[in-house]
């Protein structure tokens, strides 16, 4: 990540295509996980870090989750406001390591979804949001993180290019170099249209399974599940997992 960008970069240059970037994904099946999850632990409101334009967020407050949000990008959050329901929603503008929600409430459940916590760019950040997440957890409270397995065997001499989207007017590809020492992604995402060509940075830290319940261990949290997917079923280290970490009740 070059110096003139934050953790709000993303969201600002990909606000206005983000949902057509991702409309073939149904949080129908996450929504349903996580309802269940907030109704299993104590009473509480819950904080979803990185709200994004609200795929996750606004179907799961129609369950009737008291949901509150934080997101670095204002662009994001206003795309979210704008649809029936996203309104409602509390949203705090900031960077999701500090889980510094406006309010003084703490939370039954936290959750993370479509690998936004590795946007947190060092392993530092990553500890961080860990240590203030427990921070901000009832006891018996829940911090849920949805986290793609790195896949670095894709990358030929740690770069690599793909080509997501194909059209009449349109060509879409992301092109990734990688950073095995910082475990890092760096990319950008490249439409090449009629009118021109449109580029977005994005960068990822990644953290295997081990390593990222040893930041929970850190911040004094246990690791209860590890699912490969949000129908619960079994982890296989294939495609990705959903982890859930409990604050002790005592």
């Amino acid at each position: 990540m070059t110096q003139d960008q934050g953790p709000e970069t993303y969201g600002e240059l990909n606000a206005d295509v983000y949902d057509e970037w991702h409309a073939g994904l149904d949080p129908g099946e996450a929504v349903a996980c996580l309802a269940a999850l907030a109704g299993e632990g104590p009473a509480g409101p819950v904080l979803e870090l990185a709200v994004g334009t609200g795929r996750v967020t606004i179907p799961l407050a129609a369950r009737g989750v008291e949901l509150h949000g934080i997101d670095a990008s204002p662009a994001m959050v206003e795309r979210m406001r704008a649809k029936p329901g996203g309104e409602l929603i509390p949203v705090t503008i900031g960077d999701m390591a500090d889980v510094e929600p406006a309010t003084d409430a703490d939370f039954a459940l936290v959750f993370v979804v479509f690998s936004t916590f590795f946007f947190l760019l060092t392993q530092e950040e990553q500890v961080r949001c860990f240590a203030n997440v427990a921070r901000r957890l009832l006891p018996g409270g829940r911090f849920v993180l949805e986290c793609p397995m790195p896949d670095v065997g894709r990358y030929t001499r740690n770069q690599n290019l793909e080509v997501h989207q194909v059209g009449l007017d349109r060509v879409r590809l992301v092109a990734v170099r990688h950073d095995p020492v910082e475990q890092r992604f760096d990319g950008h995402h490249v439409l090449l249209t009629n009118g021109g060509v449109r580029m977005a940075p994005a960068s990822m830290r990644y953290a295997w399974p081990a390593e990222l319940d040893l930041m929970a261990r850190l911040a004094g949290l246990e690791r209860r599940h590890r699912w490969g997917g949000w129908r619960r079923e079994p982890f296989t280290a294939e495609g990705g997992h959903v982890t859930v970490y409990e604050k002790p009740a005592a």
